[in-house]
């Protein structure tokens, strides 16, 4: 963390581990989901220099290294829920280039810092974050559903790994609507093999297929398990309309 404070300097509040890595679940394959958290904006030469600093930590010899997931984003920002969901600067896990991107500004974000995330810098981050409701996240579940059903409506995934991903995201989203906080993979698809039986063998296929997933990045999906991820997310989609 000495270069991200070397860079932000007195500005800097705190650096929080969040996903994964948090609640418990996360293996050698998982992505390191940080969240930096400043007290005022980042100056103008702040993101080429967060950018540099990222390139460093890329180029160690450690496979943790080239998996970092990264937000940026201000203490009155992160309060509470942003309806407008502003892009915060943001390096994407396996890149080095930062980019503007809501990616992170989520009322799931949100509530996974507050219960689960771990202060690598500064207060806990209970003290950062108002409490999230299981309304504002069930609102979001809504949101994203139709999100992710407009975003494969004009994609043509073919992935091994996606395809998987596809289908414990959508059970996460489920497990959230159902009871009011954010769940895991593992546990959000667990639950789902118990819950929706009819669509326990594409679950349990995906929990199963887990384990070194950039292997299968370009890998071809089973066009079997594709047309069922897809039927799927329909019946995800009318579950939550209902």
């Amino acid at each position: 963390m000495g270069g991200v404070a070397a860079v932000l300097g007195e500005k800097l509040c705190g650096v929080y581990l969040q996903g994964s890595f948090a609640v418990g679940d996360a293996d050698e394959h998982s992505d390191v989901d940080l969240i930096v958290v400043t007290h005022a904006p980042l100056a103008p030469g702040d993101p080429a220099a967060l950018q540099a600093v990222q390139e460093r930590i890329y180029a160690m010899p450690a496979t943790w290294a080239q998996h970092l997931e990264g937000t940026y984003v201000t203490c009155e920002l992160l309060r509470r829920v942003d309806p407008e969901r502003t892009p915060l600067l943001y390096f994407d896990n396996g890149s080095t280039e930062y980019a503007w991107d809501n990616h992170c500004n989520t009322a799931v974000v949100r509530w996974s810092l507050r219960e689960h995330g771990v202060a690598l810098v500064g207060p806990p981050p209970s003290s950062l974050v108002d409490p999230v409701s299981a309304d504002d996240l069930r609102a979001e579940m809504l949101w994203a559903l139709g999100d992710w059903d407009r975003w494969l409506a004009d994609r043509d995934l073919k992935s091994r790994r996606y395809q998987g991903l596809i289908v414990l995201t959508i059970c996460r989203m489920l497990h959230t609507l159902e009871f009011g906080r954010v769940g895991s993979k593992r546990e959000a698809g667990e639950w789902a093999i118990s819950a929706l039986p009819q669509w326990s063998d594409l679950v349990r296929a995906a929990l199963d297929d887990r384990p070194d997933p950039w292997r299968k990045v370009r890998e071809p999906a089973d066009p079997g398990l594709m047309a069922r991820t897809y039927a799927f997310l329909d019946y995800a989609l009318s579950r939550a309309r209902s």
